[in-house]
């Protein structure tokens, strides 16, 4: 397993996979486009306290207060954070015919890991 130090370094390899299809075209990369924000949450963490989040919920709160201090960064992360592991949640824990995430909610959410990714991808660029 990578340590989030190696997550630090090569997280933008996971933005590649915050775009695209598995499966087929009916099948969206739910696991991967959040997969993909949460890595790159984690490495915004790191690079900017040095520490480790332990937890999903850790993760959320620590970017969320970091992201409060950064006006680069788009307040609708934060909450985008929660929401992305609530979908992945249901889509792989709901049972009926009536539960479980759309089409049109996992396309929103791939986009919005793809902006998510390439914020963080922005901000972590070494400045010369």
């Amino acid at each position: 397993m990578a340590s989030i130090c190696d997550a630090a370094r090569n997280f933008r390899i996971s933005r590649q996979s915050a775009t695209g299809i598995e499966g087929g075209a009916d099948r969206p990369r739910e696991r991967s486009c959040r997969g993909a924000a949460y890595h790159a949450a984690q490495a915004f963490i790191f690079e900017r306290t040095g520490k480790a989040a332990k937890s999903h919920n850790g993760v959320r709160s620590e970017f969320a207060r970091l992201a409060k201090e950064d006006p680069r960064i788009d307040r609708s992360f934060a909450a985008f954070l929660a929401r992305a592991y609530n979908l992945k949640a249901m889509a792989d824990y709901a049972i009926g015919d009536d539960v479980g995430v759309s089409l049109s909610e996992a396309g929103q959410a791939i986009e919005s890991a793809a902006r998510f990714v390439a914020c963080v991808s922005r901000l972590l660029e070494p400045h010369e």
